[in-house]
């Protein structure tokens, strides 16, 4: 996690895609960084940057790629944590950091590939250094989270770190939780502890933002989650129900799941599930907006052959600019 590298290394060369959630970002990866693509440019590993990818057993709500679609482009940070676990914004920045070290190692370039904004961002920048956590605040933080919920911590974080509030969806215990901490433990929010920002200095990154037309990828998410129910999401609840996991657990918190713990009826989950996704997908550009020297792309999510040939053009002229360096694989 550290921001700055011995200036006598190697940079890495990564790219990192942000693009939300049902834009298209799986087969975008496998028509440019797969040799069976039809777009193929370079030889590349994907690192996903999807926040509940992570979890094991939650394969149809996180639409996780399937087995046979990672035999052609390998990704990593995928079924690594067990829903029970809190997987959080560092575990992740380190996972990453070791994927791509690996992946460049073998000979390609890593792509950081996903939907989780404050993930993507805190990997470009580095993870500003907060207090370390006070176990017994913590406690009593949780146990109001059980008692009160999350809605009446959330508006006691609205009077007190209004910007951290701006940041964190409602569902989000954990990061409610820790920004209060801060809070109560220094007096200070949490933005007063951000870090300069300034790239982290091992990565050479090529940074792409794909931004779908509003419309489109509200049809799309719609589809999506259609698509999800056909699949058996229902089933998949209820085994991880059965398994013992519940409406406390950190993975059952994500969308797609948590909604079943609100509702009974299936066509309400659905538009639960279908609102949520959208306004998720509105929520996570305010993490990367504004990060400098992106490469926006109006984005069709359908494959477009002038989508595909923008991007064509930005990433075949970043590997050459990373061959005139010398990192190239």
């Amino acid at each position: 996690m550290d921001n700055n590298c011995n200036k006598s290394e190697k940079k890495i060369p990564v790219i990192v895609i942000f693009a939300p959630t049902a834009s298209g970002k799986t087969a975008l990866t496998e028509e440019f960084f797969s040799p069976t693509g039809s777009h193929f440019i370079l030889n590349a590993e994907v690192v996903s940057a999807d926040s509940m990818q992570v979890y094991r057993h939650m394969n149809i709500g996180t639409a996780k790629p399937d087995a046979e679609f990672c035999k052609k482009i390998p990704h990593h940070l995928i079924d690594i944590a067990e829903p029970s676990c809190q997987f959080c914004v560092s575990d992740f920045i380190d996972n990453a950091d070791a994927a791509c070290r690996d992946i460049y190692s073998r000979k390609k370039i890593p792509v950081v590939c996903g939907g989780t904004g404050f993930y993507i961002r805190n990997f470009i920048y580095g993870i500003p250094r907060t207090p370390a956590s006070d176990s017994e605040l913590r406690e009593k933080l949780k146990e109001r989270i059980k008692t009160e919920g999350n809605a009446s911590l959330y508006e006691e974080l609205k009077n007190v770190d209004p910007f951290s509030v701006s940041k964190i969806h409602e569902n989000d215990a954990y990061r409610i939780c820790r920004a209060l901490e801060i809070y109560y433990l220094t007096g200070k929010t949490r933005s007063d502890f951000q870090i300069e920002q300034k790239f982290r200095s091992q990565y050479d990154f090529l940074f792409i933002v794909l931004k779908p037309d509003r419309e489109i990828l509200h049809k799309r998410i719609e589809m999506r989650v259609d698509q999800m129910f056909e699949n058996g999401l229902e089933k998949e609840f209820d085994s991880l129900i059965k398994t013992g996991y519940n409406e406390n657990t950190p993975g059952m918190k994500a969308i797609g799941y948590h909604e079943f713990f609100e509702a009974n009826d299936r066509d309400v989950i659905m538009k639960k599930i279908k609102h949520n996704t959208k306004k998720y997908a509105k929520k996570q550009f305010t993490y990367i907006n504004d990060i400098p020297g992106s490469n926006t792309i109006l984005w069709k999510c359908d494959g477009n052959s002038q989508d595909y040939g923008e991007l064509s053009k930005i990433i075949t002229k970043k590997a050459e600019e990373w061959k005139y360096k010398g990192i190239l694989p």
